[in-house]
C-alpha cells in the first residue's frame, strides 16, 4: 500500500487506518510481518481505540467493529496487563463511547503483555498479548487466544496492528482476525483482574 515504507527497522513512515481497511488478510499479514517493535512503556496506562480488520461483515455485525484495549502497568503484580472494553458501535471513524453496565465500563478478555516467544513465523517483531495469563475464567475460550502486535510507525507505539491466533499447546491455529489500535486517553481507573 502507499504511504508506508519498510527497511531496516520495519515500517518507517506508517500506514493509516484508511489504508488498512480495504486490505485482505494476505496483505494484512505482510504489514504485520514488516511492522516495528512496540515500546511497552508507551502502552502502559493508556487506552487504545481498536478497529477489527479482515473479518467478513456478517461476523462484525454479530460481534463488533470497534472496541478498546486498555493497558495498565500493574505495580502490585509487576506486569503490563490489560483488558478489552466494549464501546458503542459508530463505525471505524466514529466516536469511541464506552458501553456501561451499572455505571461501570463493560470489560472482557483480560491479558498480560509479554515477549513474543513461541509465536508463528513473521510475528516476532513486537509484543504478544497473552489472554492465557490474564486470569480469565478457566472455561472461557478467550484464554486460548494470543495477539502479536507491532508498531505501524517505526520508533513509535501510538498506532499498532495486531492479529489473533488460537494457542493449543504446540498448535498455533490462525484466524482471519486482524485489528488496528490507535492510542487514546490516559487510564484513569484500572480494572482489577477477574480472579
Amino acid at each position: 500500500p502507499r504511504g508506508w515504507a519498510v527497511g531496516g527497522g520495519g515500517v518507517s513512515s506508517g500506514i493509516t487506518l484508511d489504508e488498512l481497511l480495504p486490505l485482505d488478510t494476505r496483505a494484512l499479514a505482510t504489514v504485520l510481518a514488516e511492522g516495528a517493535p512496540v515500546d511497552p512503556d508507551v502502552l502502559a496506562d493508556h487506552d487504545y481505540h481498536g478497529v477489527s480488520l479482515g473479518l467478513p461483515q456478517v461476523v462484525e455485525r454479530l460481534t463488533w467493529k470497534t472496541f478498546k484495549k486498555v493497558f495498565h502497568h500493574d505495580p502490585e503484580r509487576g506486569v503490563l496487563r490489560g483488558w478489552n472494553q466494549r464501546v458503542e458501535q459508530h463505525g471505524a471513524r466514529g466516536p469511541f463511547v464506552d458501553r456501561q453496565r451499572r455505571g461501570r465500563p463493560i470489560t472482557f478478555g483480560h491479558f498480560h503483555v509479554v515477549a513474543p516467544e513461541g509465536v508463528p513465523a513473521g510475528c516476532d517483531r513486537g509484543l504478544l498479548i497473552d489472554y492465557g495469563a490474564g486470569s480469565n475464567h478457566p472455561l472461557d475460550p478467550v484464554g486460548r487466544l494470543r495477539d502479536p502486535i507491532v508498531s505501524l510507525v517505526g520508533g513509535a507505539s501510538h498506532r499498532l496492528l495486531g492479529w489473533t491466533y488460537v494457542w493449543l499447546g504446540k498448535l498455533r491455529i490462525p484466524t482471519p482476525s486482524y485489528f488496528y489500535l490507535e492510542r487514546g486517553a490516559p487510564l484513569r481507573d484500572p480494572v482489577p483482574p477477574p480472579h
